[in-house]
């Protein structure tokens, strides 16, 4: 990204892209005022979170934080055990991750100058975020994880290790992976399209029933 701090730390029209990502998943929780709240478990580390204590303070208390860990799958797992920590009711085992079919040409190099073979598309689909999981699989996976000594590229990469089936949620193309700088360009023009009364989608619920 060429920038001096981590890209979830980035302003997009006046926020940064954690606190649009933040506001957008309070907005969704469940409101059950004979329950405890729903909580979102923010895996950060300890420098970063002075800029967000407003927001922590903010939300009734469904907002809290967790330890990253040293790879990816270490900081889900800090997280699991949080939610673990502070929720008693677990998701229906299962998962569901969002995406969409690819539109893109994809070719497949083992150098990086020199094509090796076109991959044909009509079975591929571009993996979004969110990806929705029960607590009890993703436990196992984890458990699956640490006893071969896996290393995985996302969260469901988990599920699928164990041989278990993931639902594919159909997403929306907007919904980018902020990776480059031209990313943050179009990210931004999104948000001010929506800021002026564009449509909005949230993918939550669906994403739920299918876990």
């Amino acid at each position: 990204m060429q920038a001096d701090r981590p890209k979830q730390f980035l302003t997009l029209a006046g926020k940064t892209v954690l606190e649009h990502s933040l506001t957008l998943l309070l907005s969704t929780l469940p409101q059950d005022f004979n329950n405890p709240p729903a909580k979102v478990v923010l895996v950060m580390n300890e420098e970063y979170r002075g800029e967000f204590e407003h927001l922590v303070g903010g939300s009734g208390g469904r907002l809290v934080f967790a330890d990253p860990g040293i790879e990816r799958q270490g900081s889900v797992e800090n997280g699991l055990n949080k939610i673990f920590s502070v929720v008693s009711d677990a998701f229906s085992t299962g998962a569901a991750v969002l995406g969409v079919p690819c539109k893109a040409t994809i070719k497949e190099s083992s150098d990086g100058e020199h094509v090796l073979r076109t991959i044909p598309r009509s079975r591929l689909w571009e993996i979004h975020t969110p990806q929705v999981i029960g607590i009890e699989t993703l436990a196992r996976g984890f458990e699956k994880v640490r006893r071969e000594n896996l290393e995985v590229t996302d969260d469901v990469s988990i599920v699928e290790a164990m041989g278990e089936k993931v639902k594919l949620t159909r997403g929306e193309y907007t919904n980018l992976k902020i990776t480059t700088p031209e990313d943050m360009e179009v990210a931004e023009a999104i948000i001010k399209d929506r800021m002026k009364g564009g449509k909005k989608k949230s993918l939550w619920r669906r994403m739920l029933r299918k876990a």
